[in-house]
């Protein structure tokens, strides 16, 4: 292989990895603390299956987290897209209480183990 061939594939390779790091969907990002909530009226509310946003939380197929109010203010309010990095795409449906702050909280159906389980971490979230 010659050298102007290795240099355009050199060339093609960065452009692609570039392509994959410039994500335009996704424009903002930050590091958050994720913590995980039920469907249950324990932890929420007399209506534990509508979120803040006066939607159902429990519709098939969407996976949905609730947001601080700083994070609103940031640009993820309601039905907002958010990737959580190294889980996937989520919807905004729910909004969590004014005291926390930088902080999301996914929801995990009526799987309360699998909400303990998964405790209190740093992810990185993009929108």
């Amino acid at each position: 292989m010659g050298m102007d061939t290795y240099r355009a594939l050199l060339g093609a390779f960065l452009f692609f990895i570039a392509l994959d790091l410039a994500d335009p969907v996704h424009a903002k990002s930050l590091i958050v603390t994720a913590t995980a909530y039920n469907s249950i009226a324990a932890q929420t509310d007399s209506t534990p299956h509508i979120g803040a946003c006066n939607k159902s939380i429990i519709s098939s197929g969407i996976r949905v987290i609730a947001v601080s109010p700083d994070l609103v203010s940031q640009g993820l309010g309601c039905g907002t897209k958010v990737k959580i990095h190294g889980l996937g795409e989520f919807v905004v449906l729910d909004k969590m209480g004014d005291k926390w702050k930088r902080r999301i909280d996914i929801h995990m159906g009526k799987k309360v183990g699998k909400a303990l389980a998964w405790g209190q971490r740093k992810v990185r979230i993009s929108w």
